[in-house]
């Protein structure tokens, strides 16, 4: 979340970037200063009580002692009351920073300067489309007849097993999907990640941390008994590994990867584009991490898209880059970029990866701090993350621009993985 210096700070600043989020903070930094007024007249007048109740203790051990029994008394009566006004501010003092906290957490990230102003998803900017053939082919057929087909995913059995969204991937599926897995997490240790298996359950202090909660509840599956969260992406418990962290500078950047399943209630989702993978209730993705200093993150970024899109150049998809508008982006992102893969047979594009710059937001949350050499100061950090890859529109993608009439072909950069060059 943002400082609450930084808001006080850069008042209007921070209001005019979040309009570019469509986000009106008016009202809720105006009442954010003015509880922030009144939590410091709070504190000066708890100090003035206290220091006036130090000086009454004083007195009264002389006053004891020179005989005044009266004048003690009455010195000791004056610093029961001033206990009491001191408790009462204290409880004040206690709820005015609940209210603070509770609206800090309301307050979305400020966009970077480079995001365009836009509603929705239709006005995100495209920034690149690669040369790959993108032509829709009525002959095609979609990825879920090609899986009943050749027998790689049953919708059905996932239906009786756990309900809608949770596939079954069977044979040279199941095979193809452990492949792109290994490939993925090859790939990002080549790219200098290092490979974590982190717990798919979470509890409400990371939830927090990332800004899943309390934002994001209804989308999360919740294990109501224990009290804690089943994944929604692997961002979460990685970049909890650091919460309450205080790294250093010359360790920058450190770099995760981590593959998990991950579940989303995806509430409200139904018609014709959410038929077969196109959205499940449990996916599996590989996700890169990477916290970072400020003056580096952008960079940083950068080198993280790249990465992202060298996967899907050497899976042979036609794919294309988009930066988010401000009504799409999310609400702990400064700016995100995401990359969607053309299906052929579908006729559309497919998001399969977005790429963020948290900058401190997520940091803030997470008390996660860095030094620099020789500095006592800490700092806040900065946070990245990005899907590479999200498993099922790829799969999606794979099966069905690469049909033949003779079968599957499997691109070449994952066969060894696979094991076969042809699903038929």
């Amino acid at each position: 979340m943002l400082t609450l210096n930084y808001i006080r700070e850069n008042k209007d600043l921070v209001i005019k970037k979040l309009n570019i989020k469509n986000f009106d903070a008016s009202e809720l930094i105006n009442r954010l200063i003015e509880l922030d007024n009144n939590r410091k007249e709070n504190i000066k007048e708890v100090e003035l009580k206290k220091a006036e109740m130090n000086s009454l203790s004083k007195q009264i051990g002389l006053l004891f002692r020179e005989g005044k029994q009266a004048e003690a008394n009455q010195a000791k009566e004056k610093t029961g009351t001033l206990k009491e006004e001191i408790k009462k501010y204290d409880e004040q003092l206690s709820q005015i920073e609940t209210e603070i906290n509770t609206i800090l957490t309301q307050i979305p990230n400020t966009p970077h300067d480079s995001v365009p102003a836009g509603k929705s998803e239709d006005d995100n900017q495209i920034e690149f489309t690669s040369t790959n053939q993108i032509d829709a082919d009525s002959s095609r057929l979609p990825h879920w007849e090609l899986a009943k087909k050749y027998d790689l995913i049953d919708f059905e059995l996932g239906v009786k097993i756990a309900g809608a969204g949770f596939p079954v991937y069977k044979g040279k599926g199941a095979k193809l999907q452990r492949a792109l897995i290994n490939f993925f997490l090859d790939e990002a240790d080549n790219a200098g990640y290092k490979e974590v298996q982190p717990p798919i359950v979470v509890n409400e202090a990371s939830g927090f941390g990332t800004g899943q909660l309390p934002d994001k509840e209804g989308q999360m599956y919740h294990v109501g008994e224990d009290n804690l969260y089943l994944i929604p992406t692997a961002e979460v418990p990685v970049t909890n590994i650091f919460r309450d962290v205080i790294v250093n500078a010359e360790d920058f950047p450190i770099k995760t990867t981590a593959y998990t399943p991950c579940f989303r209630r995806e509430a409200g989702s139904y018609g014709k584009d959410v038929r077969g993978l196109n959205r499940l209730h449990q996916f599996d993705k590989v996700e890169i991490v990477t916290i970072e200093h400020p003056d580096k993150s952008y960079q940083t970024l950068e080198t993280m898209v790249k990465h992202v899109e060298s996967l899907l150049i050497k899976l042979e998809l036609p794919y294309r880059k988009l930066r988010l508008c401000g009504g799409d982006v999310s609400f702990t992102s400064a700016l995100t970029f995401d990359f969607e893969v053309f299906s052929m047979a579908q006729d559309k594009w497919l998001e399969v990866s977005s790429i963020s710059n948290f900058e401190s937001y997520q940091a803030n949350r997470l008390k996660l701090r860095f030094k620099e050499k020789g500095e006592k100061k800490t700092q806040l950090a900065h946070t990245l993350n990005g899907s590479a890859l999200a498993l099922p529109r790829i799969m999606a993608a794979l099966l069905e621009n690469n049909q033949t009439d003779d079968g599957i072909i499997i691109p070449e950069a994952i066969r060894r993985y696979c094991g076969f060059d042809i699903i038929k």
